[in-house]
């Protein structure tokens, strides 16, 4: 992976393509961008201990900080464009949301939770899968207010881009510029992820009847 990746990572055209990338996967959720921000943070870990080439040329690396500024700052404009998206969109945009059961019940939760004074909800979907475009498009539906919404997608993607880069750097750090080191740290976004859904669902499911 990251050998592919290799004159991507070592050049500034890497922050663009994190960017683009977190930027869109909030109506594409099946696009790596946590995948992208890891394999980035593990070429900087590589590029810092390395120094320079075998062939005794400086290698540029991404900065850690300006790849979590751009992970972050990505992943709030594509929340906020999903809730303009569905604040604006009507009766129509409405009715597209009653037919789908979960975007119905995000909603209703969202709205609960955001109602007093609580977006934990908001952070904990970042990590889900698809979490983050169901929580958005719902609190758009739902006509909260931007700043309800707007801290909490912040603080969530600031989360969200700090574990993703820290996965990154630290598997580089511990495994080197390998597969092996990328994997691990895939591994563990996606147990996050995995977690993050069990405890979206949780309430949901401890809150029905027992039969």
């Amino acid at each position: 992976m990251l050998e592919s990746l290799g004159p991507l990572t070592g050049s500034p055209w890497i922050y663009a393509v994190v960017a683009l990338s977190v930027l869109l996967d909030v109506f594409l959720p099946v696009l790596p961008s946590g995948v992208l921000v890891i394999t980035a943070a593990t070429a900087a870990a590589a590029g810092s201990t390395a120094g320079v080439s075998a062939g005794g040329v400086h290698r540029e690396v991404p900065s850690l900080l300006v790849l979590l500024l751009c992970a972050a700052t990505a992943s709030v404009l594509g929340d906020l464009f999903a809730y303009r998206l569905a604040r604006r969109g009507g009766a129509r945009f409405d009715r597209a949301i009653a037919r789908s059961r979960r975007l119905t019940r995000a909603q209703e939760r969202l709205g609960i939770a955001l109602g007093r004074g609580g977006g934990a909800l908001v952070v904990v979907a970042r990590f889900a899968p698809a979490g983050r475009s169901v929580v958005s498009l719902g609190a758009g539906a739902a006509q909260r207010k931007i700043k309800e919404f707007l801290p909490w997608s912040a603080l969530a993607g600031l989360i969200w881009a700090g574990y993703s880069v820290g996965l990154g750097w630290f598997g580089g750090q511990w495994l080197g510029a390998s597969w092996i080191g990328a994997a691990v740290s895939v591994l563990a976004l996606f147990g996050a992820g995995l977690l993050a859904a069990y405890v979206m669902r949780r309430p949901e499911r401890s809150g029905r009847p027992a039969a």
